[in-house]
């Protein structure tokens, strides 16, 4: 099995902070456990230096950038969906500890779960000193993101982009509905529709609601001739 510093290939020095950043809060109640044994605080010091790191790659990868292009790649490439998706691919989200019963339902494939407990390794290895490492690390795993996302914005911002284009035309904004869920609860399927002018214009399926939705929104901006279709 693999073990954190296998993964990042960045040696530990405190084991106890890197135990905390793979518990999730279930496992720490279950077992009557000071709230700090959980990654919850960690999450949050993780978020902090995920975001100077990509701030920083942004910067100097697109140096004639307004500060407004670089914060929509940024959000997108912090978002729970790319980190839930990095976790996955590299193993991490397998080490994650979690109560029994949590652990039957599937909450170690939960988007939310393992996109925090990935911050909260990124700020255990903040505190266990290895900022230097960890930022090499993180480029090497962020770039080739950081560069989809800026070839495919479209894609990525659909919403924003259906909005303002039907804002545009009559003040009117989309509306989506969730129309469908289905599958277990660690594997959800969402099935959005979105209406614009009293007529539904287009459907979708995604892992999450909110990517559902963005699926839904790039569909229907497609159709309306907003965007060139894409293969």
């Amino acid at each position: 099995m693999k073990t954190v510093s296998g993964i990042f290939g960045i040696e530990i020095d405190n084991e106890e902070l890197f135990k905390n950043a793979l518990t999730h809060p279930s496992y720490s109640q279950d077992k009557n456990l000071d709230y700090t044994k959980c990654y919850e605080r960690l999450e949050f010091l993780g978020d902090a230096v995920l975001k100077l790191v990509i701030s920083e790659i942004l910067y100097k990868k697109y140096p004639d950038y307004h500060e407004g292009e670089m914060s929509k790649i940024r959000s997108i490439a912090v978002s729970d969906s790319i980190l839930s998706t990095i976790a996955k691919n590299l193993g991490l989200a397998k080490l994650i500890i979690a109560s029994e019963h949590e652990t039957k339902l599937g909450i170690k494939n939960l988007e939310s779960v393992t996109a925090c407990t990935f911050e909260a390794v990124l700020g255990a290895y903040f505190l266990d000193g290895k900022l230097d490492f960890l930022r090499e690390k993180l480029k090497e795993i962020f770039i080739p993101h950081i560069t989809d996302i800026e070839k495919n914005m479209d894609k990525y911002n659909a919403k924003a982009i259906l909005q303002e284009y039907t804002q545009s035309i009559n003040k009117k904004t989309p509306v989506y509905r969730l129309i469908n869920e289905t599958g277990p609860a660690h594997n959800r399927v969402f099935t959005v529709e979105v209406e614009y002018n009293n007529e539904i214009i287009a459907q979708a399926q995604g892992k999450s609601k909110k990517d559902a939705e963005q699926k839904c929104a790039y569909i229907a901006c497609q159709k309306l001739g907003v965007l060139e279709c894409k293969s």
